[in-house]
């Protein structure tokens, strides 16, 4: 499959199919992360995940899979794929922010790899606590 190019207004309304909690990213924020360096953008048809590295860290910034395409291993592929990616760029760990009450993002992260090291209270919401993840690339 050739590599598929999304426009950040493609990036936000993917995005806002996704997200209510927290807000869904405008295209002006997705066109401001996509012009920052180190930024990794992997897309599929129905899904896109982007992150960035930095030196010898990196961090999944949001991953988007539409609705319809949920659970046929697309979040999956991507997830991968990234972190092949921060391997190649030089990247020794990687981090995300992940909902504590998203259980199949949750689930996702564990079966690819990623171990909780953290909570942020009220990250998202009062009341509503973000995971830190953390996957040692070269484990």
């Amino acid at each position: 499959m050739g590599r598929i190019i999304m426009t950040p207004q493609q990036l936000a309304a993917l995005h806002a199919s996704c997200f209510t909690m927290p807000r869904p990213w405008s295209a002006a924020e997705f066109a401001s992360l996509l012009s920052a360096p180190g930024v990794v953008l992997l897309a599929r048809p129905q899904a896109f995940l982007l992150g960035r590295v930095a030196g010898d860290e990196a961090e999944l910034l949001t991953l988007a899979v539409a609705p319809p395409a949920r659970r046929t291993g697309e979040a999956r592929a991507l997830v991968r794929r990234f972190l092949a990616e921060c391997t190649a760029r030089g990247a020794a760990v990687a981090f995300l922010e992940v909902a504590a009450d998203n259980a199949a993002a949750i689930g996702l992260y564990r079966a690819t790899g990623w171990q909780q090291a953290g909570q942020r209270r009220n990250y998202y919401a009062p009341g509503l606590a973000a995971l830190v993840m953390r996957h040692g690339l070269g484990d």
